[in-house]
């Protein structure tokens, strides 16, 4: 089944680590999920952690930081009530004492054919993402952003946007994953990143869980 990255990236899929393109190529009609499970090395800044606070009430970012923390991640490709292609992903990170998520909505606009990002449970950050392919890994870097309000796509001005770009390969040699993930601002500079190394299994998922869906459902989406 082909899926929203693979979409978004056309022929070009076709350079992608057979491993990496089989870990983004979930659709609507695979009944599988795909589970990740690793370690994460994570750094945060200190001049946004008032904003990284407020945001684990949305699963989306979170002030803690850390050496080799357990992390898990779920994907699943699925087709929502609008008849948008998606996949959702929920990332864990376990710091003992607490655990936090961060959860993303990926679509695929066949209209305007470009992938957006809806980040936290409640999808209230949107961004256009461009991938591309690497040396076998697949590479994402966040462009336009909108705060959504109901239905409303309110712009980000660049002051105010995050810069973001995520590396995710196979390595040969030790048989895993890695992802390098960075999140900063023009104005705030460092935000968060995570790096690290995980495995992955395919397990049988039907319906998708409850849990890992946006309890708010995107029906449209933003204009260019």
């Amino acid at each position: 089944m082909t899926g929203v990255y693979e979409r978004a990236l056309g022929e070009a899929a076709d350079d992608l680590h057979p491993k990496v393109r089989e870990r983004y190529d979930l659709g609507p009609d695979d009944r599988v999920a795909c589970v990740g499970e690793g370690r994460m090395d994570i750094t945060r800044g200190t001049h946004t952690l008032p904003v990284l606070y407020a945001m684990t009430t949305q699963n989306l970012l979170f002030p803690e930081a850390g050496k080799d923390v357990p992390f898990t991640v779920t994907t699943v490709g699925w087709k929502n009530d609008a008849g948008y292609e998606v996949l959702t992903t929920r990332r864990e990170f376990d710091f003992g004492d607490r655990r936090r998520h961060f959860d993303s909505l990926t679509v695929w606009d066949h209209v305007r054919g470009r992938l957006l990002d809806f980040l936290g449970t409640d999808g209230l950050i949107a961004s256009e993402l461009h991938p591309r392919v690497e040396n076998g890994a697949l590479v994402v870097e966040g462009g336009k952003q909108w705060v959504r309000v109901g239905s409303r796509y309110l712009p980000l001005p660049g002051p105010l946007a995050a810069t973001v770009e995520v590396r995710d390969r196979y390595d040969e040699a030790d048989e895993q994953f890695h992802v390098d993930a960075t999140v900063e601002n023009p104005l705030a500079g460092h935000i968060l990143s995570y790096r690290g190394s995980f495995t992955q299994t395919f397990e049988e998922r039907e319906p998708v869980p409850a849990d890992i869906r946006p309890s708010r459902n995107v029906s449209t989406l933003p204009s260019r």
